[in-house]
């Protein structure tokens, strides 16, 4: 082995020295910690239901009721929320959609024109929100928001205190772009196009889906003839037909449940008593004189619900009341839902409803 002289071992031996030294007293760099933009809480399943409690300790405070799920969900909004409601006063998805407007997501509106007036709706409208009426004597009448073009919350509810509080209703997100896209459509037929009631609309782009498994149909009024598929539903049925209704005076559906209670199906339902009273045309003494298990609600306030349960596995519901003004004249939407797991949470609310109301 070649050695080297002294005086250059020394040399190299204070350099390894010096370079130790630098080591120990060189810091790590600091790792930082990455920003990540806030996203939407990804969920195990693909739809949640809620049901107002009237009856509940919260609902004479206006607090946690279904509107706090919904607005919680607006509030997680990136792209886009369309709204089509035939009333808006509460405070909570007002604020809300105001505060998803002011972070630069697309808000749209379409409401009933005799509401324009109220207080929350002007509110949005004021700070910049583009809201559109129908101006036509139909109603307006559907009950659907559509979340980023990904997810859709509809049901009997419209978005006010009272029917989020005081009034039996149902509330279900499901996530679903093609669903979403339906929604969409049909939103956008009447915000963009002006196009309401019996108006010629183009074609829903999946009226039938199946989402994880389960069946889904969407219909939209007047134009998708809703009372027709409802009748062929029930007709099918082979155990029982269980419905909630606020306004039923739809001959053929009450005439396809009666032709089933001849034939030994168990046909149970309850009444909105108001409606019951004011309506002419009512379905409620035809049932009852046949011997359906039907009942008048028992919630001082309005049992709103427009639901339909099939064999327990097949749900019905949307903000189509089974009349001839829903079939006919106003905007509706309507889901059909074949799930038993589902039906099973319908029928937990149609259970607290029918013992609650009036024999």
């Amino acid at each position: 082995m070649v050695m080297l002289p002294l005086p250059n071992r020394k040399w190299i031996l204070f350099f390894l020295a010096l370079l130790l030294l630098l080591g120990s007293c060189t810091q790590p760099t600091p790792t930082r910690t990455p920003v990540i933009s806030p996203t939407i809480t990804p969920t195990t399943d693909w739809y949640s239901v809620y049901f107002t409690d009237p009856t509940g300790p919260s609902a004479e405070y206006f607090e946690g009721g279904p509107d706090v799920a919904l607005a919680n969900a607006i509030d997680q909004a990136r792209l886009s929320v369309d709204v089509a409601i035939y009333d808006l006063d509460l405070s909570s998805v007002r604020a809300a959609l105001l505060r998803a407007h002011q972070r630069g997501v697309t808000v749209r509106m379409v409401v009933e024109s005799t509401n324009l007036d109220e207080t929350e709706i002007q509110a949005l409208k004021d700070a910049g929100i583009p809201i559109l009426g129908d101006r036509r004597e139909g109603y307006m009448h559907n009950k659907f928001a559509v979340i980023d073009r990904l997810e859709v919350w509809t049901g009997s509810m419209n978005y006010t205190a009272n029917d989020a509080y005081r009034n039996d209703n149902d509330l279900i997100r499901i996530r679903s772009s093609k669903l979403a896209e339906d929604y969409t459509t049909e939103f956008n037929e009447m915000f963009v196009n002006d196009l309401f009631g019996p108006d010629y609309r183009a074609a829903t782009p999946y009226t039938n889906l199946v989402i994880n498994g389960t069946s889904l149909e969407i219909y939209f009024s007047p134009d998708d003839h809703v009372a027709k598929r409802i009748v062929e539903l029930i007709k099918g049925a082979d155990e029982s037909v269980y419905f909630m209704a606020f306004s039923f005076t739809s001959n053929s559906i009450a005439s396809a449940m009666l032709e089933r209670f001849r034939a030994g199906v168990t046909v149970a339902g309850v009444f909105e008593e108001s409606q019951v009273i004011s309506n002419v045309g009512t379905e409620y003494e035809n049932l009852l004189n046949a011997g359906a298990a039907v009942r008048l609600d028992g919630n001082p306030r309005n049992m709103h619900n427009k639901i339909i349960i099939i064999d327990q596995k097949t749900v019905i519901t949307g903000s189509y009341n089974f009349s001839s003004n829903a079939e006919y004249d106003n905007d509706e939407n309507v889901v059909i839902i074949h799930n038993a797991d589902i039906a099973a949470l319908y029928m937990q609310e149609f259970q607290k409803v029918y013992e609650r109301a009036k024999e």
